[in-house]
């Protein structure tokens, strides 16, 4: 086969994909303190991508070098799988911090730990049914029309998982407007109480409103794109279509480490521990709150 830049594109992109979530992933398994929900919900993130970037590879690697029909359901389910993942978890970590808020005097409790292993135990449940499908049968293999834009995914599989996606985006859309709206009550409270200034509550709001629209413009711009083109496309759809939104799908898990990870102060404290040589931290301690935002 010619080599196809879009191919080594999203290849770059799983490279990069994989050394950041396996960096988070390392972290978060081999520090004993961080065992708290907020933690297995970013592991759970950190180990979706990471499979999201190994796929991607193996995608490449097998497309150029060993091509097979068996292969490439494997891959392609694997693909489905990790990114079904990815996105579910973010759903898991914007329940998390709502709850966090909503419940904060109860949060600290066996119920929260019981909640985060159900929600793992869905998301992932539910992931790998996604992925299961292409392997079983369910591909356009034997039936070329049926072929959606992402070959071998039937178009109904995918406008399944497009019609997935959107509903968890308008879950994750309106729990973060409740996210900002205890935030600003939070933030009036607070001032009234020690008689801050307007510009100090202004610009507390103004930082809670900030990070959930960073991270739900994100989540948008990356994926909302290819939700609604395997919607819209079909197997007569421009290959270059498929190519030009996919890509930009990849970079939302080349941004979760980023945007969840690298930016909680005890991930931070660990990595430049390492950096500097020192051991891992492997005492217990308590994150400031699970809804950083």
């Amino acid at each position: 086969l010619a080599l196809n830049p879009w191919d080594v594109a999203l290849c770059i992109s799983g490279t990069i994909i994989s050394c950041e979530n396996a960096v988070v992933v390392v972290v978060i398994f081999y520090t004993p303190a961080f065992r708290a929900p907020m933690f297995l919900l970013m592991g759970s993130l950190a180990t979706a991508d990471l499979l999201a970037g190994l796929g991607l590879i193996l995608h490449f690697a097998f497309v150029y070098f060993t091509p097979s029909e068996a292969v490439s359901l494997l891959t392609v389910g694997l693909l489905v799988t990790s990114f079904t993942a990815s996105v579910c978890s973010l759903l898991a970590i914007t329940i998390d911090r709502y709850l966090s808020l909503y419940n904060a005097l109860t949060y600290y409790s066996e119920r929260t730990v019981t909640r985060t292993y159900i929600m793992l135990i869905l998301t992932w449940g539910a992931s790998i049914c996604h992925g299961l499908l292409p392997v079983l049968g369910w591909s356009c293999l034997q039936e070329p029309s049926a072929c959606s834009v992402v070959r071998p995914l039937t178009r109904s599989h995918l406008v399944l998982l497009s019609a997935s996606f959107l509903a968890v985006f308008a879950v994750m859309l309106q729990l973060y407007v409740q996210i900002c709206r205890i935030v600003c009550r939070h933030a009036h409270q607070i001032a009234v109480q020690r008689h801050f200034l307007a510009s100090s509550h202004s610009a507390t709001t103004r930082k809670g409103i900030a990070t959930p629209a960073i991270l739900l413009g994100t989540l948008a711009s990356c994926w909302l794109p290819f939700a609604v083109y395997g919607l819209l496309g079909d197997c007569s759809s421009p290959a270059l279509y498929t190519y030009a939104t996919l890509l930009p799908a990849t970079y939302n898990s080349v941004l979760n480490p980023v945007l969840y990870a690298f930016r909680n102060q005890e991930i931070q404290k660990v990595l430049w521990a390492v950096c500097c040589g020192c051991c891992s931290p492997t005492l217990p301690f308590r994150s400031r709150s699970p809804s950083d935002v």
